[in-house]
């Protein structure tokens, strides 16, 4: 009897054994790599605890208190009993930092909570202490805390309030101060449209309860008050601190260079004015005004190196003692002073914590781990501020420096013996090479964040860079340290003016390069999803090290094709009814006002890819026809729909029979006006702030800001009618 084939014996077919054999084969390869990455698998821990804190955040309702801790509590126990088993012990410590993760952000969240206002007030008195003030070219802006707010009961009272004042009081304000102003405060505002920048969310986490400007001038009722509790204290020495060295800098630099040497030594951007802050953004320079890698970088190593050549120059000390430990304990306390007087933004808490990182190997004579100091630097920044993950000054930050870590890597020891081999002009040559490659490897870094967050690409950033980059680390660092050293002895204009030469050589550098034709690429508004794609095809290229990490680029392509497949809403209303928005069919964007809600306005253009808009027409047609309006409205045919908008009530009786979508600036309940398949009328705007419209001859897509927020803390919610 002849042999049964196994295939036939299992009731499979030959293909489908062959097709097993292959699918069994390639997950073996597949364990094998992920085995010789053993020594990576510590960077992924960060990269989970991050994915846990995104998973809270996308939520639409809060979750109950104890669910991340009894999660985490779950998984360690777990943990403990199935340590034999590295698969799946493997498996559940990363569940367990995704849940650690998730747990963190909750507990932050329930930290920070204090009161935010519910709707505007004001014109009201306001009493408050002086947190940090912002200088402004007229004015300027305070945030206070301890407040009290007539007409406001101290227990709904803001913790925060954030003021704009009307002109630039006499003497100034400075941290500590008692001040009274007679200010409208308004809540933190919602986003402008459904996914567009949440800055309430922000200023949750900031307990900026209100924000408003002034009405008249700002009265002192005390000078440096006491303050509660010795961090109150910390911090306003340092607001104190920030704000003289500032005045400083802009007495003996009185121009756009003072301004912009205040923002490198103290953080404070406030004073620099517009146009040249525009052209360092379209120039692909804003990154120098940010506190970062960069600028940390340079302050501890001309410390570092300034010190222990000092201490060098005496040879008893030298040979008998280690002055290059030393000099690095003491570059670490000069970087913490830096980090403390520029406010400790995000970017600067991540380079501060790996420059520590690696003066402490020095330290301890131990050769540091580049992307581990990056692992670690990130697991360090989302324990304290989970919240920091949603931010662009976080996501750029880490993606550029984990970038040039992991591209340097690669080049490994191959780069370092060819600067070794070339006399003083080839290790110039070698310098510049750098700088370029590490402007392109930052550029393509960021790149998909700055599409994200600012819908924006500066095409000649590379060449911006190539001069910024040296002339700022060679020459306006080094003064600005020599400044740092000066100014207790009123001597830092020796330092301040050659360091504002090469400050003015930046921003002529900005300015040329952002006149040249095509600058900036405005760019649409980008999926959360693609730009997750992207991020984890990164991730998955810089991590790992063998040749299997080029799957990333896969990953990253999938997320590029999704950002330019995404069709922009073709209406948008805003939430207080004041602005309207069509887009034609050939992307033109039309504003039914350019004078009213003009952020609201720049966010969506900016959304849209558009660098202007065209004017709504008044009584005449546009859009090629399909926009047609009159006194009372418009009309709007697209795609198989009729959407009317009305901007009066006497409109509506001939709106309700014939349109198919309808947005009323009146209120309007929907049994009186049946006919529209979507009805959006002036209760649904304030309920649900600014509505998105997709158009299709299948139906109608309907976003709201609300429902992209859910029901979170940092929400405000509007009843429905009735409730």
């Amino acid at each position: 009897m002849a042999a049964q084939d196994p295939a036939l014996e299992t009731g499979g077919t030959a293909g489908d054994m062959a097709g097993g054999g292959r699918a069994a084969a390639a997950l073996l390869r597949l364990k094998r790599e992920f085995e010789a990455e053993r020594e990576r698998w510590l960077l992924w821990l960060p990269v989970v605890f991050g994915a846990g804190i995104g998973v809270y955040f996308s939520l639409l309702v809060e979750p109950p208190l104890w669910l991340g801790v009894a999660g985490l509590g779950a998984l360690a126990a777990a943990g403990l009993l199935a340590w034999r088993r590295p698969g799946l012990w493997l498996t559940l410590i990363a569940l367990g930092a995704l849940a650690a993760g998730f747990a963190a952000a909750q507990a932050r969240t329930h930290f920070v909570a204090a009161p935010v206002l519910e709707k505007t007030h004001g014109p009201a008195r306001v009493t408050g202490q002086v947190l940090s003030v912002e200088p402004r070219a007229a004015g300027g802006r305070v945030l206070l805390h301890r407040l009290e707010v007539a007409g406001l009961d101290p227990a709904g009272t803001p913790a925060r309030a954030r003021v704009r004042l009307t002109m630039r009081e006499p003497g100034g304000f400075v941290p500590g101060d008692r001040i009274r102003v007679r200010a409208v405060l308004r809540p933190p505002p919602e986003p402008a449209a459904p996914g567009a920048f949440d800055f309430a969310r922000r200023a949750y986490f900031e307990r900026l309860g209100a924000v408003g400007y002034a009405v008249g001038h700002a009265e002192r009722l005390d000078r440096g008050g006491q303050a509660q509790g010795t961090a109150e204290a910390w911090r306003l020495w340092w607001a104190g601190l920030r704000d003289a060295v500032a005045r400083q800098v802009l007495a003996a630099l009185p121009d756009a260079r003072g301004a912009l040497a205040a923002a490198l030594m103290t953080g404070e951007r406030g004073a620099i004015p517009e146009p040249v802050i525009q052209a360092m953004r379209d120039s692909g320079l804003a990154h120098l005004l940010a506190i970062s890698g960069l600028h940390m970088g340079l302050v501890a190593g001309l410390l570092f190196f300034a010190l222990r050549a000092l201490m060098a120059l005496a040879p008893a000390l030298a040979l008998r003692q280690p002055i290059k430990k030393w000099a690095a304990i003491a570059a670490a306390c000069g970087a913490f002073a830096y980090l403390c007087l520029v406010g400790a933004p995000v970017p600067t808490q991540r380079a501060f914590l790996m420059v520590s990182l690696v003066l402490l190997a020095v330290v301890l004579d131990r050769s540091a781990l580049s992307l581990r100091l990056v692992a670690w630097a990130a697991f360090a920044v989302l324990l304290i501020a989970p919240e920091s993950l949603l931010s662009a000054s976080f996501q750029m930050s880490f993606a550029a420096v984990t970038g040039l870590v992991a591209g340097y890597e690669a080049l490994g020891a191959r780069g370092r013996a060819a600067v070794a081999e070339r006399g003083a002009a080839g290790r110039l040559a070698l310098y510049l090479g750098g700088v370029a490659l590490t402007s392109v490897i930052a550029i393509a870094a960021t790149a998909p964040f700055a599409v994200y967050h600012f819908n924006r690409m500066a095409w000649y950033g590379l060449a911006a860079n190539l001069v910024a980059v040296p002339l700022t680390g060679f020459w306006i660092m080094p003064w600005a340290l020599l400044a740092f050293v000066l100014l207790p002895f009123g001597l830092e204009a020796l330092a301040l003016v050659p360091m504002g030469w090469g400050l003015g050589a930046v921003i002529a550098v900005a300015e040329t390069i952002a006149s040249l034709p095509g600058a900036v690429l405005p760019v649409r508004a980008m999926p959360t999803a693609g730009l997750l794609l992207m991020v984890a095809g990164g991730l998955w290229l810089c991590l790992w090290r063998r040749p299997w990490r080029l799957a990333g680029l896969a990953l990253v392509l999938a997320g590029l094709a999704g950002a330019a497949l995404v069709r922009p809403p073709d209406l948008l209303a805003s939430g207080d009814g004041k602005l309207l928005a069509v887009r034609g069919a050939d992307g033109e964007v039309w504003l039914s006002s350019s004078r009213r809600a003009r952020f609201t306005a720049e966010t969506w253009l900016r959304r849209a890819g558009r660098a202007e808009a065209s004017a709504w027409p008044r009584d005449a047609a546009a859009a090629g026809g399909a926009l047609r309006c009159d006194a009372l409205g418009c009309i709007y045919r697209a795609k198989d729909q009729v959407v009317a908008l009305a901007l009066d009530g006497r409109a509506l009786a001939e709106d309700c029979r014939s349109a198919t979508v309808l947005i009323s600036l009146e209120p309007l309940r929907r049994r009186a006006c049946p006919g529209p398949r979507v009805l959006i009328d002036r209760f649904d705007l304030w309920r649900e702030g600014s509505h998105a419209l997709w158009l299709s001859p299948a139906g109608v897509r309907v976003e709201s800001v609300a429902g992209s927020r859910g029901r979170r803390p940092w929400v405000r919610w509007r009843p429905e009618w009735g409730d």
